[in-house]
């Protein structure tokens, strides 16, 4: 696996749902890049997800059940879940939402544990990824009825609201990600200014791409840079709303591009939304820049950053056949000169429930 395994615990053998032991099996979540739209989720226009296989899963261990071989030693050196938080602060923060939400439940979480494929602080939403699958593992095995009874699920749809609540009240920003773990495969959405984004369509990625993920191991800032653009929005800066109408544009060229199966025209408009992010409101690094200098030059690869900026991880799609050849020339092409980034091969995921594409998010 790419990325690292991480513990998070709570009490052992914590009582958890009256009637409900928790024990499904683990609930698997894909994180997401973003193709164009960076903060047009929340500051309305469009964007475009596509859901990776870098998987993040978490597993609710049975009461007295001991962490698998080699947790404990992992679990002080995990990266965090964003806002300085390790996953076991996470699963602390989302059981205490869900008492809110659902009577019955203990008074502690149970201990879970967790593992991630994707980078952390990298722009492909490995903390929302985290976020999604301790409120499927914690809700998952079905929670009491109003007023006891027969059991039920919690639907997608509400998991979706939910996640996004408790992460909007972290770091005040919008739904993409949610959507995007949840709903899987590729979305255009758009956005709102308060609430979940609109699910305007919904489509399989094609077979015959692939994603080449090219993360810079330098860590993104997701609270700054909302705050920042907030603030940009509050005063009517110009660059900004510059930024959303070429961000914008650059959106409807991806999903028009994907629809023609037009390789090339991808990759020319993700490079027109990521100079927007860069020229208009400073999303890259000198290191990005040259990362996707060095990715253009060695193996022909448009690149774009994903997510929030300053620092994190850059994706580009090629043909599914040639991505073995493309990550490796690009692995040797890194060499010594930047030996902490690195090449992660990734494809197309499904997400938790592809139906909730289908009818209104709110």
């Amino acid at each position: 696996m790419n990325g690292p395994t991480t513990v998070s615990g709570a009490e052992e053998g914590a009582a958890a749902v009256p009637g409900a032991g928790l024990t499904a099996g683990p609930a698997v979540v894909p994180c997401r890049a973003c193709l164009s739209g960076e903060d047009l989720d929340w500051l309305g226009g469009r964007s475009v997800s596509l859901a990776l296989d870098l998987m993040t899963s978490v597993t609710v261990r049975p009461p007295g059940a001991r962490p698998p071989a080699g947790a404990a030693a992992d679990a002080g050196a995990v990266p965090d879940g964003g806002a300085g938080r390790l996953p076991g602060a996470w699963a602390e923060e989302v059981w205490a939402f869900l008492r809110q939400r659902l009577p019955g439940l203990g008074a502690r979480p149970p201990a879970v544990t967790a593992h991630s494929d994707a980078p952390a602080a990298s722009g492909l939403s490995s903390s929302t990824a985290l976020i999604v699958a301790l409120f499927r593992a914690f809700t998952g095995a079905a929670v009491p009825a109003a007023g006891g009874g027969a059991h039920r699920p919690v639907p997608a749809r509400t998991l979706a609201q939910w996640a996004y609540e408790f992460e909007f009240a972290i770091f005040n920003g919008g739904g993409m990600d949610h959507l995007a773990v949840i709903a899987g495969g590729l979305l255009l959405l758009d956005g709102r200014t308060t609430g979940l984004p609109e699910i305007r369509r919904r489509t399989a990625f094609p077979e015959e791409w692939a994603v080449v993920v090219l993360d810079s191991a330098t860590r993104k800032d997701t609270s700054d840079h909302i705050r920042s653009v907030r603030a940009q929005l509050a005063a009517g800066d110009a660059r900004l709303a510059a930024y959303r109408e070429r961000t914008d544009a650059a959106s409807a060229a991806v999903w028009e591009a994907v629809r023609d199966r037009d390789l090339a025209g991808l990759g020319a408009a993700m490079s027109r939304a990521h100079r927007a992010m860069r020229d208009l409101q400073g999303m890259s690094t000198p290191l990005l820049e040259e990362l996707r200098e060095l990715a253009l030059r060695s193996v022909g690869l448009p690149l774009k950053l994903s997510g929030a900026g300053g620092g994190g991880a850059l994706v580009g799609v090629c043909p599914a056949a040639d991505q073995a050849e493309v990550v490796a020339r690009l692995r040797r092409a890194l060499g010594p000169a930047h030996p902490r980034a690195r090449v992660i091969p990734a494809r197309a995921a499904a997400g938790l429930a592809p139906e909730i594409a289908a009818a209104p998010t709110s």
